[in-house]
């Protein structure tokens, strides 16, 4: 049995500062899961990139901060296994959901989405971390239906086929390196994908949120 913990966060820093979710906690919550195993929100040729050549920011500079800056040197320094399992396809990740529509429309979508991210984060405290709570995920779950409602094509392919993708790479790592300690973290809005597609999976153990 595989324990599987999942922990979101914020990538921008003005963003980890006002919410208090700074690396120091980052770095603090992983100590207390102790993994054996990271399931990083890297896409795999980035982390290959990574190791050749020592850039830290991705093939199309993709790869948020909080990797090169904390957790690549921290799985060095502590032995953990880090494992990439982020998805994307360079040539259709271009267009934005609501690039499709016309400039008034679009403006008014663009205000929507906001009004959809200022609700979501007035739940940022809910739980004893930042942003990892059920009534967080419960918004963030709503605000991603409502925009594949927007754009179908456009979700399907960033938001659910990456989803579908991550989630198997995580149930890969599970079953590599069974019996171990493995934290999976990402950006908080993939939360709620990786809680309902690991809960009830065979030979994992999860832990949501860790405390």
């Amino acid at each position: 049995m595989s324990v599987v913990g999942i922990l979101g966060m914020t990538h921008d820093k003005e963003m980890q500062k006002k919410y208090n979710f700074q690396l120091s906690l980052l770095e603090e919550l992983i100590a207390e899961f102790q993994p054996d195993v990271i399931c990083g929100e890297v896409h795999p040729s980035s982390w290959e990139l990574y190791l050749s050549t020592g850039e830290p920011f991705g093939i199309l500079g993709e790869t948020q901060n909080e990797y090169p800056d904390l957790i690549f040197p921290l799985c060095k320094k502590k032995g953990i296994t880090f494992v990439p399992v982020n998805w994307f396809e360079e040539d259709v990740f271009e267009e934005g959901p609501f690039d499709r529509y016309a400039a008034k429309t679009k403006s008014k979508l663009e205000k929507e989405l906001q009004s959809w991210n200022d609700k979501k984060l007035s739940t940022w405290n809910e739980g004893n971390i930042p942003f990892n709570s059920f009534e967080y995920d419960a918004i963030t779950n709503e605000m991603y239906n409502w925009l594949h409602s927007v754009n179908p094509d456009v979700q399907n392919i960033v938001w659910n086929a990456r989803h579908n993708i991550m989630a198997t790479r995580v149930k890969k790592a599970a079953k590599k390196y069974p019996n171990n300690r493995i934290l999976c973290i990402h950006g908080a809005d993939h939360n709620y994908w990786y809680y309902q597609s690991l809960k009830d999976e065979e030979g994992i153990e999860l832990v949501y949120p860790l405390k």
